[in-house]
C-alpha cells in the first residue's frame, strides 16, 4: 500500500524546498526558476507550481523553511553546550559555520535579487525580518544573555553582523582558518561583556 497523499505532498513540498536552496547557492536567482528546481527535486514543473503560486512564494518559503530548520537543530543542541567560555566560544563559532555555509549563500541570492525587483522584495522584506529575529533570539538563548544588561544587546547584535561579514568574505574564498581566528578572539570580548 502505497504512503498516504499528505505524506507525500509534504515529501514533495519539502524535496522542493530544499532543492529551491541548493540551487539559489550554486547558481543563484538569475540561474533558479521553478522548471529548474522541479527538476533538481524530481517533480513535474505542475506539482511544484501547485505547492508554491509564483517563484518568489518557492524560494522564500524554501529560505524560511530551511533557517527554521537549521536554528531548532541548534535549539535541541542548547542543553548539551559546555558552561562559561567554552559556551560562548562554541556559540560564536557555530553561528560563524551558520553565515559561512550554504543557507546563507542561498538567502544572499535572494536578498541581491530583492534589492531590484519590487515583488520579490515585498516576500523578502518581511522574511528577513522573521530570519533576523528568530537568529538574535537564539543567539541570546544559547549565550544565556541578559539584554537588559548595557551593551549586551549590541554584543549580540555585533556577533551576528560580524558573521554575516565572514560570511560575505567567505563567498568568494574559503576564509575558514581567518575567521576561525577571529571569532575565537570576538568570543572571549563578548564572554567578558556578558560576565561582567
Amino acid at each position: 500500500m502505497g504512503e498516504p497523499r499528505q505524506d507525500r505532498s509534504r515529501a514533495t513540498r519539502r524535496r522542493l524546498l530544499d532543492a529551491a536552496v541548493d540551487c539559489l547557492a550554486e547558481v543563484g536567482w538569475t540561474g533558479s526558476t521553478v522548471s529548474v528546481v522541479a527538476e533538481r527535486a524530481g517533480v513535474s514543473r505542475g506539482a511544484a507550481q501547485h505547492h508554491f503560486p509564483t517563484r518568489e512564494d518557492l524560494f522564500t518559503a524554501a529560505i524560511e523553511h530551511v533557517t527554521d530548520e537549521r536554528l531548532a537543530a541548534m535549539r535541541a543542541e542548547l542543553p548539551s553546550l559546555p558552561p562559561g567560555l567554552a559556551r560562548t566560544e562554541h556559540v560564536v563559532q557555530t553561528i560563524g559555520e551558520m553565515y559561512a555555509g550554504k543557507l546563507f549563500r542561498a538567502a544572499l541570492q535572494l536578498w541581491v535579487a530583492a534589492a531590484s525587483d519590487e515583488p520579490l522584495r515585498a516576500k523578502v522584506v518581511p522574511l528577513e525580518a522573521h530570519v533576523g529575529r528568530e537568529a538574535h533570539r537564539l543567539t541570546v538563548e544559547a549565550l544565556g544573555a541578559d539584554e537588559s544588561r548595557p551593551g549586551v544587546r549590541e554584543a549580540v547584535q555585533a556577533t551576528l553582523d560580524l558573521a554575516r561579514g565572514f560570511g560575505l568574505a567567505n563567498l568568494l574564498t574559503d576564509d575558514a582558518k581567518r575567521r576561525h581566528r577571529v571569532l575565537t578572539e570576538w568570543a572571549s570580548m563578548l564572554h567578558a561583556t556578558l560576565d561582567r
